[in-house]
């Protein structure tokens, strides 16, 4: 009888500190959910000069996975912009800009549309790695019809970094380790 309710209370005990902290990691799960989906498709890019970065850019691709056949919508992300302390350095989101500051373009081409937020901006809400010493644009690029394609940051001094993309689940197009 002893053995017996030593058992049950030992049951409930487990039982009850297993639910309020399930409880609490669903809740706050639940609470970000918009932040873990656009962590999936956030990349970051720095370009240094030895040791010294120069530039880091954060882009966060704006997805919503969409089943229809002839899906043209644009490529929209969230570009977060931190440089160094240079005072004239620009990023510019021109194909034709190269050679003269920071690029960034999707697959060689330029933005159609590219909108400076405000940090208290509601769309940055959900966006990771946002800080008050960054700038923060919404760039809209054309449409691209495959599942892969790439931001290319460049300078002509510091290079070239890639920050690759899917519109579909990254790990289809990662090698295989075995």
């Amino acid at each position: 009888m002893v053995r017996l309710c030593l058992g049950v209370c030992a049951v409930a005990l487990l039982v009850g500190c297993s639910t309020k902290r399930e409880e609490n990691l669903l809740q706050s799960y639940t609470q970000k959910i918009a932040y873990h989906k656009h962590l999936q498709y956030t990349e970051k890019a720095e370009l240094y000069d030895g040791d010294n970065a120069k530039v880091m850019v954060t882009a966060t691709y704006l997805f919503r996975q969409n089943f229809e056949k002839n899906d043209k919508r644009p490529e929209t992300f969230i570009v977060g912009v931190a440089f160094d302390d240079t005072p004239n350095a620009t990023l510019s989101f021109d194909a034709n800009n190269i050679g003269k500051t920071y690029t960034l373009t999707l697959n060689h081409q330029s933005a159609q549309k590219v909108q400076e937020l405000a940090l208290n901006d509601k769309r940055l809400k959900g966006i990771s790695f946002v800080n008050e010493w960054g700038s923060y644009y919404e760039v809209t690029f054309a449409h691209v019809n495959s599942k892969r394609f790439s931001l290319l940051l460049e300078h002509p001094r510091y290079g070239k970094k890639r920050l690759a993309y899917a519109k579909v689940a990254k790990f289809v197009y990662t090698k295989k380790s075995f």
